[in-house]
């Protein structure tokens, strides 16, 4: 079966992992801004990642038939810095009519603080202002509650914002459905260890059903494992679920959210 990850950070993988994806039927991805294992100290340097994520990244994907996509930001983690923020923000909108530039993310909240809010709200702002997208994240483990809940408010107090062109992801047990009764997308994302496991996906699939319920495997610098989708796929198919609900949530889901983009000229392989 095709599907799509909807949000994987490839910058952190090998190109072997590439042609992995690529054989076990990944066609397309899209790669959120985040952190890169350390606080960046310039406008610069960000600079430097988005044109790895808008020029070298596509590259390595296409060489394996992978269709890439990107969203921009500078993220919660390094928010704490908002002369920096500022200048990231201010900076964005050079990148934004590059062909994989799919909006604004993952912007969210780390560990829910004032500064944090100040630029989610300012990253807000300059998705409205550019017609673009967005694609949140939520915090981790014991912050996850109390920051999905602020980051849902902060979104749903601007009449401005759609709830349809956002994606809340790294959602759980305890705030994917009131993501999803509020009118926005929801991501899981498996993780070995922390989020969610294949089983708790697949759980949450079935109590919340299929419709704008997506599934990722993140694959970042930490425990991750990038072909975590098709693990998902497979404890679906061992619970007898159908191969058109399946695909609804790796494969169908992705491209629909995805196609509200001006910047997304996916190409389907069927």
């Amino acid at each position: 079966m095709y599907y799509f990850d909807p949000h994987i950070h490839m910058v952190s993988r090998t190109t072997d992992d590439y042609e992995t994806l690529a054989k076990m039927g990944c066609v397309g991805m899209s790669e959120p801004a985040f952190w890169a294992g350390f606080d960046r100290g310039s406008v610069e340097s960000f600079r430097d990642y988005f044109r790895q994520l808008t020029e070298f990244e596509p590259s390595r994907a296409a060489q394996y038939g992978i269709q890439h996509y990107t969203w921009l930001c500078i993220n919660a983690k390094e928010a704490e810095n908002v002369e920096l923020s500022r200048e990231v923000i201010k900076m964005i909108p050079e990148f934004l009519d590059k062909p994989n530039v799919l909006g604004i993310g993952e912007i969210g909240l780390n560990k829910n603080t004032k500064n944090e809010s100040t630029i989610f709200l300012e990253h807000m702002e300059l998705a409205i202002q550019y017609n673009q997208q967005i694609l949140i994240h939520t915090p981790h483990l014991e912050d996850k509650y109390q920051g999905t809940r602020m980051i849902l408010d902060m979104l749903t107090g601007d009449s401005r914002i759609d709830p349809t062109r956002v994606l809340v992801d790294h959602v759980e047990e305890h705030t994917a459905k009131e993501v999803l009764d509020r009118g926005f997308w929801a991501g899981m994302t498996l993780y070995p260890v922390t989020k969610c496991t294949p089983q708790r996906a697949a759980d949450i699939i079935e109590l919340c059903g299929a419709e704008r319920l997506l599934v990722n495997s993140a694959g970042d610098w930490g425990p991750s494992k990038p072909t975590a989708v098709p693990d998902l796929i497979l404890e679906l198919r061992r619970r007898g679920h159908s191969e058109a609900l399946i695909r609804k949530v790796v494969y169908d889901n992705p491209i629909e959210f995805f196609s509200q983009s001006q910047n997304f000229s996916f190409t389907s392989p069927q």
